[in-house]
């Protein structure tokens, strides 16, 4: 048993051919991220601020689709949302409709640990947030417009990651900004528990994809349930959920109390990178790695 960390940017229709300038800030900020994740586990940090702090990373990186990088709506607007959950607890946070906050995941926290509920949306979500936080700021119109255009390949994805500790605790958290064009109020799976984001004492799970094809499949519990009733393996359980799943509508990252890693997508591409302690690591795009 070792500690283990995964993490993606999206999965969707991803080109072969995706021109080196888009492909390389993503490659470079995954990197970046798993290695700011890497530190932490190795300074013992718990999964759970470890995965919060990968999540933030990803979302102030304007190439994917969360935070800064947050596609807009029909309206032009940007709503976004985030989960978080630990896999010991089942303590979770939810968060939907947020066009203010910087960094929804942290947001997502703070409900978990200072309310009594699990999921704010919208106005409650902005009002809690303006009690909670020092400083908040507009999602500025201009940039997210220029990553519309720019990022187009990459913008039905989410970014999200899981985390295990040397001692078998698990976390999983989760951001996005939906998808393009999307309708005001339309909410995905990254805030439904079960959905898109899960975590519980055998693994943690964050998925992405089509939103509504994740939420009719329960995809990020299913990868427990399979583990925990047929007593498959992470990487048995994951490949088979994502097979369920319609082709072309959803990958995950997951990582199991054991270390184990499982990174399966049924799409052409997902932006994604793992590391283990046990020195293995790996930053990729294209190539199913459940093979």
């Amino acid at each position: 048993m070792g500690w283990a960390i995964a993490l993606h940017g999206g999965a969707g229709d991803i080109p072969l051919s995706l021109p080196p300038e888009r492909r390389i800030p993503r490659e470079a900020g995954l990197r970046h991220c798993l290695d700011v994740g890497i530190v932490a586990l190795k300074a013992h940090k718990h999964p759970l601020d470890v995965v919060e702090l990968v999540v933030r990373e990803l979302e102030n990186h304007p190439h994917f689709n969360a935070g800064k990088g947050s596609v807009l709506t029909t309206s032009g607007t940007v709503e976004m949302e985030a989960c978080i959950m630990d896999g010991k607890t089942k303590k979770c946070g939810a968060v939907s409709g947020l066009s203010t906050v910087v960094n929804a995941i942290s947001l997502a926290r703070l409900v978990m640990e200072k309310t009594p509920h699990i999921y704010l949306g919208f106005d409650g979500a902005e009002a809690f947030a303006r009690e909670q936080i020092d400083y908040t700021q507009p999602i500025q119109k201009e940039v997210k417009n220029d990553a519309a255009i720019a990022d187009g390949d990459s913008q039905i994805g989410t970014v999200g990651c899981v985390a295990v500790d040397s001692e078998g605790n698990l976390a999983t958290a989760t951001s996005t900004g939906g998808l393009v064009n999307k309708m005001v109020g339309r909410i995905g799976d990254t805030p439904i528990i079960g959905a898109g984001t899960y975590a519980n004492h055998l693994c943690a799970v964050s998925a992405t994809g089509r939103g509504e094809a994740i939420i009719r499949g329960t995809v990020a519990r299913d990868v427990a349930a399979v583990m925990e009733f047929k007593g498959l393996s992470l990487k048995e359980a994951a490949a088979y959920v994502v097979d369920q799943a319609p082709p072309g509508t959803a990958g995950l990252v997951a990582v199991s109390s054991t270390g184990e890693v499982a990174m399966p997508f049924n799409t052409t591409g997902m932006f994604r990178a793992c590391a283990t302690e046990d020195g293995y690591s790996e930053i990729a795009i294209w190539d199913c790695p459940s093979k």
